[in-house]
């Protein structure tokens, strides 16, 4: 894909229209003293730019300006602040540092003016304003790739509306304050979206980074997302969708998108799909949505980076082979998580290799020498156990491409979560037992990590399943809240390392299940009402 594209400063008001919206062929970031002047738009680089959002701050790399006025990219970087989002607050992660809004995600007393929460806000809001620009200027040239913008919007709007609730809401640019949405009527309009173009989506395949498509949304992409919507509709709008939530799960296990079971020179499947090389090994036969990753051409701070850089420190592996020099060691384990192969709290301090080993599974990809299992002081990086996931190790032994930015593609999305989905709905069809079915899809995931296979699964063996294969993917916060574990009436009868702020963990009010919309973007637009409890 070319990262050739155009620049977008959004204010808070984000779907306002912003000075200098229309591009021009030739020098991408001139901002025309009439915006409203005719100019030749670069289709190219406009839907570039809807992708390229989610993996760069902005035009100039790591160290250039970011898109989000005002913020830096890693307050605003869409994988880190949806990774913050969704892990820090639950039961599989904190962190030692003590940047602003970071002990408001550790103790999950966050409040309308946490910095990251707007940062993330902002830049769903930036690459909506993207999606709506392309669909205005570029409606009628390229088919295909005009619904591929729509399902980024549609993207874009699911994550908002998972974590904001009732948001603004515009199809177009607009000179007016946009007017908020309900999250029942913006669930009923995603799904129609997503329907209405998946025919128009390439055609479902599995695709290496050589081969023409890959890292562009296809027909499966518009599936999983379906399925994903589904399978937390009850939360969205009060009523459940399982039957739904299974079929669409089920097109992509049926699809050419399949899990990834080849490990080679000693790197397990799994370990395959969180490698340097994971667009060329095999392994992004799993992968239906990537975001393409380069140490040379697409430098973040905020992708791939973070989720291998906050999580390692250089002790963690004997040989040195980490395929890059960044060291944050911020982000480590909860217990909790660790406990999820570890039942009976004796996971051994021991390498990655070792622990993995010890688990029997693949997956336990957590490393304990000279770590506490138990956060008892948040603030130090080596109490908890670290997590060592994502890498820029090559599993074939070549050199990464820069030893400072990685290589890692993000598989924002791949085919083992339809197996979980297709599994619990399964699961909730059938009385909260999966069926001979149902159980086959987790056994499939298990066999994978040569994990020991069940008969069937019960709900909790669902969600514990769902956090050994997904942990610090950001699925775990939206899971904690569809099984009612997270905040409000069932919250007690989960509790993690430092829940609420307590270290032995505490309820919190069900208002938490969704964040504050920023303040400053009510104060903006008269038509928002703040959530309640903010």
């Amino acid at each position: 894909m070319n990262f050739r594209y155009f620049k977008i400063i959004v204010p808070a008001a984000a779907l306002m229209t912003a000075v200098g919206l229309s591009s021009c062929t030739g020098d991408l970031d001139v901002e025309p003293i009439d915006p409203s002047s005719t100019m030749t738009p670069d289709e190219a680089a406009l839907y570039t730019k809807c992708y390229a959002t989610m993996a760069l701050a902005g035009n100039g790399g790591a160290n250039g300006d970011c898109d989000i006025d005002r913020l830096d990219g890693g307050t605003t970087g869409f994988v880190r602040q949806l990774w913050n989002a969704n892990e820090l607050t639950t039961d599989e992660s904190i962190c030692a540092w003590g940047d602003p809004g970071i002990p408001g995600f550790n103790y999950n007393q966050w409040d309308a003016a946490h910095p990251m929460l707007e940062g993330f806000y902002n830049r769903l809001y930036a690459s909506i304003a993207y999606c709506n620009h392309y669909l205005d200027v570029c409606a009628g040239i390229d088919q295909t790739r005009e619904a591929e913008v729509r399902f980024l919007r549609c993207l874009y709007y699911y994550h908002l509306m998972d974590c904001y609730g009732n948001v603004p809401f515009a199809t177009e640019l607009m000179a007016t304050p946009p007017e908020q949405i309900q999250r029942a009527d913006l669930f009923a309009w995603i799904e129609g979206e997503l329907k209405e173009i998946s025919g128009q989506l390439l055609a479902p395949a599995a695709r290496k980074s050589s081969d023409p498509g890959y890292g562009r949304a296809d027909q499966d992409a518009a599936n999983l997302l379906l399925a994903r919507l589904y399978l937390n509709a009850e939360v969205y709008t009060g009523t459940a969708r399982w039957n739904e939530a299974k079929e669409y799960a089920e097109k992509v296990i049926n699809g050419p998108h399949k899990l990834w079971t080849g490990g080679t020179n000693g790197w397990s499947a799994y370990q395959m799909l969180f490698m340097g090389d994971n667009g060329e090994s095999g392994a992004s036969v799993e992968a239906i949505l990537p975001l393409l990753q380069d140490g040379l051409k697409t430098t973040s701070w905020g992708t791939t980076l973070f989720l291998m850089a906050s999580t390692w420190k250089a002790d963690m592996d004997t040989d040195g082979n980490y395929g890059t020099t960044e060291f944050w060691a911020g982000n480590r384990a909860r217990k909790q998580l660790v406990e999820k192969f570890f039942p009976n709290g004796d996971a051994p301090e021991a390498t990655i290799a070792d622990m993995a080993m010890a688990a029997g599974d693949d997956r336990a990809l957590f490393f304990g020498i000279g770590r506490e299992l138990s956060v008892s002081t948040p603030s130090e990086y080596t109490s908890g156990f670290a997590v060592g996931k994502f890498r820029n190790t090559y599993s074939t032994g070549a050199n990464p491409h820069n030893s400072q930015f990685i290589d890692t593609d993000y598989f924002l999305m791949r085919a083992a979560e339809a197996y979980l989905i297709a599994a619990e709905a399964d699961a909730r069809l059938n009385g909260g037992q999966t069926s001979a079915t149902g159980a086959g899809y987790i056994n499939a995931l298990r066999e994978r990590a040569h994990a020991t296979p069940m008969s069937s699964y019960s709900l909790n063996q669902i969600l514990d399943e769902r956090s050994r294969e997904l942990y610090y993917e950001g699925f775990r916060r939206t899971d904690l809240i569809r099984y009612g574990y997270f905040g409000g009436p069932k919250s007690g009868e989960y509790l993690w390392e430092w829940k609420g702020g307590a270290q032995n963990g505490v309820a919190f009010p069900e208002y938490r299940n969704i964040f504050a919309i920023p303040s400053e973007d009510v104060n903006a637009n008269p038509n928002l009402v703040q959530n309640a409890g903010y």
